[in-house]
């Protein structure tokens, strides 16, 4: 099980050129090695320095297959869905078939769009097996949590659906489709993001607090592969010199 692993950067700015950089590379070598790459999106502040920094980038887009670690369960004209923030700020700068991205269905049920967006991952990932993403670029919230996956809730403990709805969550909107555990866990890279002073205390409780009971996103740990922190110097703060 991976232990997680630090970049700290001056800035924000560095973080995010530095992110844009790593995620172009493990593209390139996946597309070279397998014919494509496949990534899980999240939202937030990753969203700004994906759409940012990626479209100028050396990389061939029609061999990127985009998904989302989560998605809130929103039409696509609301300001929230996060599919609609890269649709225009990254797949149609960079001229990307629009079929290389793949968003929830807000028109159904939170419950019948998780299992239709498991339907979706089967597209690009057959078969009955536990996919495989060369990478699921993360955030993390001010509770700890990451994907859909909030403190002491029950899709923590979430150990056969790979893809699950949630109603209830505790931070709006409540009906949101996520990524579990076990396909988490299962991806070749995680990447978190995480900049400013006022990530610093959670920063430092995620990476070296009590791992007895570890908040959501310190449970991001791939069974065989590797967890990074992209953190700026704010966010580092707390955290004890190597």
């Amino acid at each position: 099980m991976a232990a997680p692993m630090t970049v700290v950067e001056a800035s924000d700015t560095e973080v995010a050129a530095k992110l844009c950089e790593f995620v172009v590379q493990t593209a390139n070598k996946a597309i070279e090695e397998r014919g494509q790459f496949t990534v899980g999106f999240s939202g937030g502040s990753l969203a700004k320095f994906l759409c940012n920094g990626l479209p100028g980038k050396e990389t061939d887009w029609s061999k990127w297959r985009i998904f989302f670690c989560d998605e809130r369960h929103v039409p696509f004209t609301d300001p929230e869905c996060t599919y609609q923030i890269y649709l225009t700020g990254l797949v149609k700068k960079v001229g990307m078939d629009e079929n290389n991205i793949f968003p929830i269905n807000p028109d159904i049920t939170v419950e019948d769009a998780a299992e239709d967006y498991l339907r979706k991952i089967r597209t690009v990932f057959p078969g009955d097996g536990i996919p495989r993403f060369d990478m699921l670029l993360l955030g993390m919230g001010p509770d700890g949590h990451t994907c859909s996956l909030f403190p002491g809730h029950a899709l923590l403990q979430e150990t056969s659906k790979i893809i699950a709805a949630i109603k209830d969550s505790p931070k709006p909107p409540p009906c949101r489709v996520t990524m579990t555990y076990p396909i988490i866990n299962n991806c070749a890279c995680a990447v978190f993001a995480s900049c400013g002073g006022g990530k610093a205390e959670m920063v430092q409780k995620v990476l070296e607090g009590d791992q007895q009971d570890p908040l959501p996103a310190a449970r991001v740990r791939p069974t065989d592969g590797k967890v990074i922190w992209y953190l700026d110097q704010a966010a580092a703060a707390n955290l004890k010199a190597p």
